[in-house]
């Protein structure tokens, strides 16, 4: 049910955790290279657009402007980036930020940042994913020597088996958010919940296979193999893993906190209450 959320390890994602926590040295410069407030637009704007998806799809027509606020409300920026700090403030607490901070302040890591998010906020145009999908075939036709060294930054920041589990457990807590909020007039399960988003497993697997190459196809397109090669050493760093490891806790956390609340939010609508 849920847009594919993924970043590889410049993009950070957002935890829905007490802010405000005491954070390691050198934390604010590290959030300042990856240029947080521009992530954090980018993604409100991808949760705006998936709330009109929810909307044509589960209760056309009869959203309106109570539901855009709804889904405003809930991808709110200002909130999101204070719980992200709190996120890794907690997560990187024993981390030595220094190595982070010194790559991504450097030419080469702030143009890695930059790449990142102009291919996030273009891929937010339907028709710039259907062309990057087609540049990724045209790749994979030509057996193109990036696509090796893409998958291998796949691999190394685990970011295909992460994303996977945490679509699912978003998944499940946009049904449970549908099923609290008693969108159906029959009672669903938590086993034939658990069944349905087991069963889109193989599809999500695929589609976030096939996005991840496609969007860091694009996003490192101008990079040269050196810099990549760079890059892809400082994932495999213990500081590039638990920078990777905390991002990844607070996506898990952030993305089913908010699909149960627009499972709540768009139960409303689906039985007709008033929200």
């Amino acid at each position: 049910m849920l847009r594919r959320l993924v970043l590889p390890l410049a993009l950070i994602m957002i935890a829905l955790v007490p802010a405000r926590a005491q954070g390691p040295d050198g934390l604010e410069p590290l959030l300042q290279a990856l240029a947080l407030p521009d992530l954090v637009a980018i993604m409100r704007e991808e949760g705006l657009s998936y709330g009109d998806e929810l909307e044509d799809e589960m209760f056309p027509g009869r959203g309106g402007d109570r539901w855009d606020a709804a889904v405003a409300d809930i991808y709110d920026g200002g909130r999101m980036e204070e719980v992200l700090r709190g996120a890794l403030a907690r997560e990187l607490a024993d981390t030595d930020l220094t190595p982070l901070t010194e790559f991504f302040t450097s030419p080469d890591g702030a143009r890695i940042v930059s790449l990142e998010l102009s291919a996030r906020r273009a891929l937010l145009d339907p028709e710039v994913e259907k062309a990057s999908m087609q540049r990724l075939e045209e790749m994979q036709a030509d057996g193109a020597p990036r696509l090796e060294m893409i998958e291998q930054f796949i691999a190394v920041n685990d970011l295909l088996e992460t994303n996977v589990a945490g679509a699912l457990n978003a998944n499940y807590a946009f049904y449970t958010g549908l099923a609290d909020g008693r969108a159906f007039d029959f009672e669903l399960t938590e086993q034939q919940m658990l069944s349905d988003v087991w069963g889109q497993e193989p599809e999500i697997r695929t589609d976030t296979h096939d996005w991840l190459l496609s969007y860091l196809a694009m996003a490192y397109q101008p990079l040269s193999d050196d810099v990549l090669a760079r890059y892809i050493a400082l994932s495999q760093t213990p500081e590039g893993q638990a920078l990777n490891a905390a991002l990844f806790v607070g996506f898990d956390v952030a993305f089913t906190g908010i699909s149960r609340q627009l499972g709540l939010a768009a139960a409303q609508f689906i039985s007709g209450q008033d929200i």
